[in-house]
């Protein structure tokens, strides 16, 4: 079947073209509107006297630390108030996780790839898209970022009140054991890291991948 052509007839007017088929058609690569990227090195050396690696290590610190000040603000908000109807409630929760998302990720996005999530950036390890030396500097400003956005609203809410809320820490509901708990974890990390492998695929030629990874968060906090 090889090399072998036929004739393919096509839309109203019924012209002919000539067309490969076999393993002929499927060799070429003619209309490939994408390029998958090349698996990135697990160590470049050329990448510690970049500045494009420090920035992006300091987008990630920014992300995380504005992520993490303005969610764990907004849960302690809800569990702290006395009637949940003053509040925005667990529909607002959901949208200050997603919402905050989808406005770090579009702004980081060209920066530091906007992963925002140590979960993110150890895929995207596996996945040769970045080397080891820039997953390690991410994860590590990615927690201090978190740890300076949790003690700013520690600082701000003071010891007392941030002890009595647990600091907006979720909890195993009562009648689920921590097994679900954790299956529960597990599954809603997989979703995020799933649709970030999606949205950044190479064969999408669009600009909006902000959008489908800020549903995840959304998804989880509901």
């Amino acid at each position: 079947m090889e090399g072998k052509e036929q004739d393919v007839s096509l839309g109203a007017n019924k012209f002919p073209e000539r067309q490969p088929i076999g393993t002929a058609a499927q060799s070429q690569d003619d209309g490939k509107d994408y390029q998958e990227p090349a698996p990135a090195p697990l160590v470049d050396p050329t990448e510690f006297t970049s500045w494009s690696f420090y920035r992006a290590g300091i987008a990630e610190f920014v992300a995380t630390f504005l992520f993490l000040y303005i969610t764990v603000l907004t849960v302690m908000g809800v569990a702290g108030a006395k009637s949940k109807c003053s509040t925005v409630g667990i529909q607002g929760i959901a949208w200050a996780f997603g919402g905050m998302i989808f406005a770090l990720v579009y702004c980081t996005a060209g920066i530091s790839g906007g992963h925002i999530n140590p979960a993110v950036t150890f895929g995207l390890f596996l996945a040769r898209k970045l080397s080891l030396p820039r997953a390690i500097f991410y994860i590590v400003m990615q927690c201090l970022g978190a740890i300076c956005g949790a003690g700013v609203v520690k600082g701000f809410e003071g010891k007392t009140k941030y002890g009595a809320l647990n600091g907006g820490a979720n909890f195993v509901a009562p009648g689920y054991t921590k097994g679900d708990g954790l299956g529960a974890e597990i599954v809603g990390t997989f979703i995020l890291v799933y649709t970030v492998f999606s949205a950044t695929d190479a064969k999408r030629s669009a600009r909006d991948s902000h959008v489908p990874v800020s549903l995840p968060p959304f998804r989880n906090s509901l």
